[in-house]
């Protein structure tokens, strides 16, 4: 209706422009009266322009979130149209992500990115302990009974404007609920075992919303940041949970309403080891509480002996080393010493502190000792049985020595010298060797008079033209000479 007013409007509107154009030939008088109508006309049009997006503002502000009331106005059309969950959807899915075909043998399954509107048909994966849902249009949650193994489930990034139906998840340790529409925290109760709560980026905004936490004790890590909150009274809420361990406040009103924020929430919170984004240190705390009870000079106080304990920590860590390497440095010493004079220390036992550090190293200094001892006796037990060796052999090489002068000279005044007929040859005759030495290499010693040397006759060079042709050669002559020189020399 409101559109079909403002078509109208506009039609009129180009109607009576045109008439007072097609007019504006007839003088001034008329000129003026039609600008006055025309401006007229306009005034009419985006008065009801406004008054219509007034109307639609109030509407809005009716159902509480524009956010909120737009989604539930489009809820049955995404549902229509949206992508579903399915029973071959989840099997195609399960093949594509390389899980088990059959359903209730998959632990985890990753439902993230998807464009899911509603979680449905989920009732054959009994053996589920992480469901990823992220980043999808659900609106609920809905439809969980059968997943009572269930540990992790992430829905953050959603649409969810309420926590409801988690009865059945008695064994979900950790749950998501970032960047959705959440208003209160509620139905957590009934969560035994919860241990991390991720509720960031949500509606939260007043002590109200957050009160159902001093119902849910099991949680040891919180994450409220970026809401809304700007009440300081939450801290009442919060010191009650006993197992608080990590909080979570950033991107909230409340961290500047709170007065030495960090120092009241660590003084306040007893269990607590990590604030935002630092965690807090035995330091921190001791500092803390001494502010809280002396202000800024107990706490300077503090300060002081904790600095002073450390450098001392730091000081006999260093002294300790130091002491370390000195030892090293006489243990190297003495080592070299008794190197360079090739004593072996004798160790004393009643010289030891009683410790079992100089017992060891008195133990290994005997061995060691021993070792060398018996090394040493079987060097000159060895040396000794080689040198009886070599003295025989040489006194044996002595007397064969002895033995062959003799025969030769016997042959020498008895007989006369072989002469060679054949002067072309050298005497083939071979020397005894005169002495062995027992180490080192054999080396055969020879006498000059036992030696017969023997001199040949040179022939003149020969030359290519002092050759006879291979022509003028008579083979068969050749064959017949070879074949009677080799008969003679059977003979």
């Amino acid at each position: 209706m409101q559109s079909e007013e403002e078509g109208t409007a506009d039609w009129k509107m180009n109607r009576k422009s045109r008439e007072f154009a097609s007019s504006s030939d007839q003088g001034n008088s008329e000129t003026n009266n039609a600008t006055k109508q025309t401006e007229l006309l306009q005034y009419e049009c985006t008065r009801k322009e406004f008054q219509s997006q007034s109307s639609q503002e109030n509407n809005f502000r009716e159902s509480g979130d524009n956010t909120a009331a737009h989604l539930a106005f489009s809820k049955k059309e995404v549902e229509d149209n949206g992508p579903r969950m399915t029973k071959i959807f989840l099997r195609d899915h399960c093949k594509q992500q390389k899980l088990y075909s059959t359903p209730y043998l998959n632990d985890t399954l990753y439902l993230h990115f998807k464009g899911f509107a509603r979680i449905e048909n989920l009732e054959e994966y009994t053996g589920l302990k992480c469901l990823w849902l992220e980043c999808n249009g659900l609106q609920k949650i809905e439809n969980l009974e059968a997943q009572s193994e269930l540990r992790c489930l992430f829905v953050q990034q959603n649409v969810l404007c309420r926590i409801e139906n988690l009865e059945p998840l008695q064994k979900l340790d950790s749950l998501n609920l970032s960047n959705n529409y959440i208003r209160t925290i509620e139905n957590l109760s009934c969560l035994p075992v919860l241990n991390t709560l991720q509720i960031a980026h949500n509606k939260l905004s007043t002590m109200e919303d957050i009160e159902h936490l001093k119902e849910c004790p099991s949680i040891c890590v919180l994450d409220l940041s970026y809401n809304r909150l700007d009440d300081p009274n939450i801290l009442n809420i919060l010191e009650v949970m006993p197992r608080l361990h990590v909080l979570n406040l950033m991107g909230n009103e409340v961290t500047k309403r709170i007065s030495n924020y960090r120092k009241t929430c660590i003084v306040r919170l007893k269990h607590l080891t990590y604030l935002d984004d630092r965690p807090v240190f035995p330091k921190d705390r001791a500092c803390a509480e001494a502010w809280a009870k002396g202000g800024r000079e107990a706490e300077k106080e503090e300060m002081e002996k904790w600095e002073t304990r450390e450098r001392k920590k730091i000081q006999k860590s260093i002294d300790a080393l130091m002491e370390i390497r000195q030892q090293a440095e006489e243990k190297k010493r003495e080592n070299k010493e008794v190197e360079e004079r090739g004593i072996f220390p004798v160790l004393n036992d009643n010289a030891t502190d009683g410790t079992e550090e100089n017992r060891s190293h008195n133990k290994q200094n005997e061995r060691e000792q021993k070792i060398q001892n018996f090394v040493k006796e079987s060097s000159n037990a060895c040396e000794e049985y080689f040198g009886e060796i070599s003295s025989k052999d040489e006194d044996k090489d002595i007397a064969d020595n002895e033995t062959n002068n003799q025969t030769q000279q016997k042959q020498g005044c008895g007989t006369q010298p072989m002469v060679l007929e054949n002067p072309d040859f050298i005497s083939t005759k071979t020397a005894v060797p005169k002495k062995m030495s027992v180490q080192g290499i054999l080396v055969t010693e020879l006498n000059k008079e036992e030696v017969e040397t023997i001199s040949l006759e040179t022939q003149g060079i020969l030359h290519i033209d002092d050759l006879p042709d291979l022509e003028d050669v008579n083979v068969c002559k050749l064959l017949t000479t070879d074949e009677s020189l080799f008969d003679k020399a059977i003979l």
